[in-house]
């Protein structure tokens, strides 16, 4: 079977259902989106979160069925679990040096799993070659594909008190943008008090609907691996793909060809091709991760359904952010009610009237182009190049991991106290899943970069690559907000100059 579209867009995550939304916005254009995992949910994309507790089950043993999922026989004693839906790069190696590095093979990719923060980045994290103003239009479009607010969990007496003590301790030197705030969240608030969380079903729109993509001709099809991007050495003609189902391989021709497999298997699909930039794989970024757990000092709440407590709500303290601030804060905060932390905690028995917060601490890694993903002759499960990973923090990064305990002390100070059994700890390797840098963007073409400003691949006036992998600077926050900002940047590049 060969076939000709517009517009192949390779991963159906975030970023590529961005793409998929932004060009069909702009454009009349025939879309395929192929997704090497399946569809997870009935419905296209939602986030599992949503879902009721055996719907959730039933879907994460569904993800357990994808071939790079199955866990070997031999797993060793010490071998890291990965988190519900996702599954580790290399679930051998508890000494690797990226060990709990993981990936989502379904529809909607990370898009369905994630925990749904979106801050903007500051300071040293902004991408310093892009326009400011134009940046800040794409963060804007961004926000509103994945339905961002600050209002998804209501505001109460607790929430208010720990925004407040932090700012008491944090607030000094920062601009009012910077200080502890409500946590922007991709959701919708709910008239119970716990939000909808966003999925790619939210990224894209009208076009979650079948009968709405088919009217504007984009297509999700799933259990379709790329096994290969087909060109010329100066323009994309298409790709190679496998049907996971029945072995069958085919080839789709396009006229623009996107790649947002995520930050490990967009560099391993374009090195697989052919496609081998000096900057591919390297400049890998990890986020360092310490947590622990915080008792708040707060008065006791009224009971469920007592008078001042009609619903309990006054135990909501929701998802507050502090935001990195250099050169004193060089972290991403996040403090989390219990049931909204990606961490499964092993929570200490909480004092009378004391409610516990899970406290998150992202790190800005140092960048090396050392830092990288190494590609294999030998081929994985589905017959792609099998990576190894290369990372090492520096003794710069060391010492910030450091001050991050003393940080944790600084905020339970703020707070109320460090809870007993929940004492600061720095998490494996890969634990944040927010690898960037694989497939960077640059100013120039100057060999430290894959990709233009714009997300061309250097030397291709067709080929664009999308994801977190794209992000060139060091950051701390999450990194959804700016991926796919930097996808609603690139899809308008393509809506001008190419369809």
């Amino acid at each position: 079977m060969n076939e000709k579209v517009d517009v192949l867009i390779i991963g159906s995550g975030p970023v590529g259902c961005a793409f998929a939304r932004r060009i069909t916005e702009r454009r009349r254009a025939r879309v395929l989106v192929v997704e090497a995992g399946e569809a997870l949910t009935p419905q296209t994309g939602v986030n599992i979160r949503n879902l009721a507790p055996a719907e959730r089950d039933a879907a994460y043993a569904r993800a357990r069925q994808f071939p790079l999922a199955t866990l070997p026989s031999d797993l060793p004693v010490g071998a890291l679990i990965a988190r519900p839906g996702t599954h580790l790069l290399d679930p051998t190696r508890p000494d690797g040096a990226m060990p709990a590095a993981a990936l989502s093979s379904n529809l909607g990719g990370m898009g369905i799993h994630w925990t749904c923060a979106c801050p903007r980045p500051g300071d040293s994290e902004v991408i310093p070659f892009i326009d400011p103003q134009k940046m800040d239009a794409a963060f804007a479009s961004a926000e509103a594909y994945l339905q961002v607010t600050r209002e998804g969990f209501p505001q109460t007496a607790l929430s208010r008190q720990i925004v407040a003590s932090l700012n008491a301790r944090f607030a000094d030197g920062r601009p009012p943008e910077r200080q502890a705030q409500p946590m922007p969240l991709a959701c919708r608030p709910t008239p119970e008090g716990k939000p909808r969380w966003s999925g790619v079903d939210a990224v894209l729109g009208d076009l979650a609907e079948e009968e709405t993509r088919q009217q504007r001709g984009v297509e999700i099809r799933t259990a379709t691996l790329c096994t290969g991007i087909l060109h010329d050495g100066a323009a994309a003609t298409g790709a190679e793909l496998r049907n996971l189902r029945t072995g069958e391989t085919y080839r789709v021709e396009a006229r623009v060809v996107i790649v947002a497999a995520d930050a490990l298997r967009t560099p391993q699909l374009l090195y697989a091709s052919g496609i081998r930039p000096q900057a591919l794989g390297r400049w890998l970024n990890d986020q360092p991760q310490v947590i622990a757990l915080i008792e708040v000092d707060a008065p006791p709440v009224a009971p469920p359904h007592s008078a001042t407590g009609a619903d309990g709500r006054d135990n909501i303290s929701g998802v507050t952010w502090l935001p990195f601030h250099e050169p004193d804060f060089p972290f991403h905060g996040q403090l989390m009610q219990m049931d909204t932390s990606p961490i499964a905690f092993s929570q200490p028995g909480e004092a009378p009237g004391k409610p516990v917060v899970g406290l998150g601490l992202f790190l800005a890694k140092e960048l090396r182009k050392e830092d990288r993903i190494l590609f294999s002759d030998k081929n994985d499960a589905v017959g792609l190049p099998e990576m190894t990973l290369h990372y090492q923090l520096t003794e710069g990064d060391r010492q910030r991991l450091a001050l991050a305990q003393e940080v944790v002390q600084q905020v339970g100070a703020a707070l109320g106290n460090v809870a007993r059994g929940g004492e600061a700890i720095v998490l494996p390797a890969g634990t944040s899943l927010h690898y960037q840098g694989s497939c960077r963007i640059g100013p120039v073409d100057d060999g430290t970069s894959v990709a233009s400003p714009d997300s061309r691949v250097w030397g291709f006036s067709n080929l664009y690559v999308g994801g977190n992998g794209a992000i060139p600077t060091a950051t701390a926050c999450n990194p959804t907000p700016t991926s796919v900002a930097l996808a609603i940047l690139a899809a308008d590049d393509i809506s001008a100059r190419l369809l």
